[in-house]
């Protein structure tokens, strides 16, 4: 039998040892879906570390191509890069062999 100071060990390690863990969501998958999450799964990943998986690394990838949109944006803006580009067109362009 535990004593009371067993009981509030064995819990504190639970709860230390249990990451926090956010809202639980439910939602319908269709085929696409059900097929792409039965590949992740076949690796020994659960359910919800493929779901949380796929929703992190699909975030990661909208913020990526925002940066890549945003630096397109700002060096479209850049006269300077803009005249380097042209710059280094042209010296391509003399050197390339007669037609």
């Amino acid at each position: 039998m535990h004593s009371h100071e067993d009981t509030t060990i064995d819990n504190c390690m639970t709860k230390c040892d249990t990451p926090r863990m956010g809202r639980a969501l439910s939602f319908r998958l269709d085929e696409e879906s059900e097929r792409a999450l039965r590949v992740i799964e076949a690796t020994g990943m659960t359910t919800s570390e493929a779901i949380r998986t796929a929703l992190i690394a699909t975030a990661e990838s909208f913020r990526h191509r925002r940066a890549v949109a945003e630096e397109a944006t700002a060096l479209e803006q850049d006269e300077a890069d803009r005249a380097e580009m042209k710059s280094v067109a042209a010296l391509m362009e003399s050197l390339r062999a007669p037609r």
